[in-house]
Parts: C-alpha cells; sequence; structure tokens
C-alpha cells in the first residue's frame, strides 16, 4: 500500500507541474495577431 500511496503523490506532483506550467504559459505569454494569406489556384473557384 505505501508503494502505491508514492506512486499516486508523485503522479499528482506531476500533473501539477504540468498544470502551472500550462496556467503560466496562459498569463505570461500573449499571442501576436498577424494576417493570413494564401493563394487559391484558379482552377478550384471555377467549380
Amino acid at each position: 500500500m505505501p508503494s502505491l500511496i508514492r506512486f499516486l503523490l508523485v503522479i499528482g506532483v506531476l500533473a501539477g507541474i504540468v498544470f502551472a506550467g500550462m496556467i503560466a504559459l496562459v498569463t505570461f505569454v500573449e499571442p501576436q495577431p498577424r494576417e493570413m494569406s494564401q493563394s487559391i489556384p484558379p482552377a478550384r473557384l471555377n467549380k
């Protein structure tokens, strides 16, 4: 039983670290908006 509790504790800590990293990315990283353009071949427009 102690090995199960240790395993669950390690998994919980790792999940907490991943969750904290995701929260840090959401709060500290701002996406830079930019325009996108993609050329479409004329053959696709004539369908």
